[in-house]
């Protein structure tokens, strides 16, 4: 793997990198409490107005959500892959008792969370620490973890076949992976240019088209077992359309999302599979 432009650490995509970076995305409104994820809004009332507290709740429902796929235990190791502004990682240290890395391949993101949570890593420095690396280069040890979670990142990976080899390799016998994301439904030659065409997304290279089979094979050719996905899409994406109302019109690319899955084009899974022991 290259390095980056910058001379440190793994090779970050340009669109990546200024999204992330520059961009700042986890600072905009649409991505209350600095989450970076379209939620899961089984629990929200759509029927009502939608603040940030909603928003919010949605988010980390969604980390919920995964979290309770892989039940660990209190005291459980786990590495999120892409985690961001690390706002899913306190959910897992409060909420569930675990003891949390986060890793992230953009400096800038790990900045922001160490800045973010600067007192909690102080006062728990055996339970949450951040590390930059690549989902497909991770800087852990051979069976290290209890669980990866990976919530809405995947979408970023370059190669699915290299991180579901690197997932493999970091959780122990008999640890669980769960990845939240969105992918095709199929492998359609022509979803790719579908989504390029209804999302800006897609067109710029930011988000990669990929079937939710890209992932499941990938995990089952690492030797992975009980590789599974299970569609979320009814809890997510009639949400954010919903939610994205707030600042965009009908027919705009991101009320697009929607569209896509109500056309069988893309859906949101959440993949589990489990090392054998």
């Amino acid at each position: 793997m290259t390095e980056s432009a910058e001379g440190t650490g793994p090779a970050v995509r340009p669109v990546v990198w200024q999204t992330y970076g520059p961009g700042d995305l986890g600072g905009q409104p649409i991505f209350g409490g600095g989450f970076i994820n379209f939620g899961y809004w089984r629990a929200v009332d759509l029927a009502r107005p939608l603040g940030e507290a909603e928003r919010v709740r949605s988010q980390e429902d969604l980390y919920r959500h995964v979290l309770d796929t892989v039940a660990p235990r209190p005291g459980a190791r786990v590495l999120e892959v892409g985690c961001g502004l690390g706002m899913g990682c306190v959910v897992m240290l409060r909420e569930y008792g675990c003891a949390v890395t986060g890793m992230d391949i953009h400096p800038q993101q790990l900045s922001r969370a160490r800045a973010a949570h600067a007192e909690l890593l102080r006062e728990e420095p055996a339970r949450l620490r951040f590390v930059r690396g690549a989902a497909e280069r991770m800087p852990c040890a051979d069976g290290e973890f209890d669980a990866v979670v990976s919530v809405e990142a995947a979408q970023h990976f370059p190669d699915l076949g290299a991180f579901a080899a690197q997932t493999a390799r970091v959780l122990r016998p008999g640890g669980r992976a769960a990845v939240a994301g969105f992918f095709t439904v199929d492998d359609a030659p022509g979803r790719p240019a579908e989504l390029a065409r209804l999302l800006e997304s897609f067109d710029s290279g930011l988000d990669l088209a990929r079937p939710v089979r890209a992932l499941t094979d990938a995990f089952a050719d690492a030797g992975l077992a009980r590789v599974s996905a299970a569609s979320i899409g009814r809890d997510v994406w009639p949400g954010w359309d919903r939610w994205l109302a707030r600042w965009w019109a009908p027919d705009t690319w991101p009320r697009n999302f929607l569209r896509a899955y109500q056309e069988g084009i893309l859906d949101y899974y959440v993949v589990t599979a489990d090392r054998p022991r």
